[in-house]
């Protein structure tokens, strides 16, 4: 039972890390996309900007709602629930590795450091996953 409250905590901190980020590119996409510009502006990835800003936040908001989704299955312990959930932790590494590639294109290492801390978490809900069987 230990084990499915961490898997439903780390699956909620991707949801919201993933909707609202997802959700804000919506929201306020011209302002994500005028900072993004400058950012990746001496980047190879220069050209390719509005495209990139479309499929990351494609990719996070799947990455939100999928995980969002895996609590539901998971708390009801749902048939299939563990397949949702390795799906969403897919999701959310895969969203992951987007944003890493992006920061270490752009040059932005302070930013790609941060990063390595977000990925554990859902390399431990595949961990614990495993663990429950």
């Amino acid at each position: 039972m230990e084990l499915t409250y961490a898997i439903v905590a780390s699956l909620a901190f991707m949801a919201i890390l993933f909707t609202q980020s997802g959700l804000d590119k919506v929201f306020d996409f011209n302002g994500n996309m005028e900072w993004l510009k400058g950012h990746f502006g001496s980047s190879p990835l220069a050209s390719v900007v509005k495209p990139m800003v479309v499929l990351l936040t494609l990719m996070e908001l799947a990455s939100g709602l999928f995980s969002i989704v895996a609590v539901v299955y998971v708390l009801g312990e749902m048939e299939n629930a563990k397949c949702v959930a390795n799906i969403a932790f897919g999701l959310c590494s895969a969203s992951f590795l987007a944003l890493f590639f992006g920061q270490r294109m752009a040059k932005d290492y302070a930013g790609a450091a941060s990063l390595p801390s977000y990925f554990i978490i859902p390399l431990i809900g595949f961990v614990l996953l495993y663990l429950l069987g």
